[in-house]
């Protein structure tokens, strides 16, 4: 498959022309509308540093479907003591500034470079983006963010400064969707850590079909109001 360049106009080829390793197009910008675009088509910006802005669709494409997240049994019992507290857009900007800080040691890069984070910053403002923090004894210890379309989540990234820190921040963000009647979590690209907590390669054109009704579909409008506590049951 070519690889297409995208010009100034806000447009996409379709994400089903993507290359064999997922990759669609390069070039364009992170303005909002354009991220916006990507996402209901399937289509996420990935690059690192001092490297052009590279969108991808990966074939077959990792999702979580919120009722179905796997928790281990050393992880459930971590979950049943209450030692952590869960919050829903109380700390977006720290959030992603967290996923971003763990890449930046010397010598490795990061995809999540500072273009990055301020267009999702900037999606936040407008309503769109959202994080799922973990404190422990006030102090902010996990986390993660993502953007919200429909009645799909687009998860992008977590973090970790507390062990299974991010993996609470998941099962407490599966457990709010499956709630609220969200039909997945994409989580783009496979990874065993994702893998172990219930998600499933599908298809592309699978990952489509769904995704191009769950974004149709009006979520409850209560579901991205910011929370001082989330209750995590097990």
């Amino acid at each position: 498959m070519p690889l297409f360049r995208l010009s100034h106009q806000v447009e996409f080829p379709p994400a089903w022309l993507a290359r064999s390793d997922g990759l669609l197009c390069i070039g364009g910008d992170l303005s909002c509308e354009r991220l916006l675009l990507a996402y209901r088509n399937g289509i996420f910006p990935w690059f690192s540093e001092n490297e052009p802005i590279l969108w991808w669709s990966p074939d077959p494409r990792l999702v979580l479907f919120p009722s179905q997240v796997t928790i281990s049994r050393s992880l459930r019992k971590k979950i049943k003591k209450n030692q952590f507290q869960i919050t829903v857009d109380q700390a977006f900007e720290h959030t992603i500034k967290a996923c971003a800080t763990p890449r930046k040691e010397p010598g490795e890069g990061t995809w999540l470079v500072d273009e990055m984070v301020d267009a999702y910053i900037a999606l936040h403002s407008k309503g769109y983006a959202h994080s799922v923090e973990t404190w422990y004894q006030g102090e902010l210890v996990g986390g993660l963010y993502g953007i919200s379309l429909g009645c799909s989540f687009f998860g992008e990234s977590m973090f970790s400064r507390k062990s299974d820190a991010s993996k609470i921040a998941l099962v407490a963000l599966a457990r709010h969707l499956d709630t609220h009647g969200f039909d997945l979590i994409d989580c783009q690209v496979t990874t065993d850590h994702l893998c172990q907590m219930g998600a499933v390669e599908i298809p592309r054109h699978q990952f489509l079909d769904m995704l191009h009704r769950s974004i149709l579909r009006k979520p409850a409008p209560d579901v991205w109001q910011q929370r001082s506590g989330l209750t995590l049951t097990i």
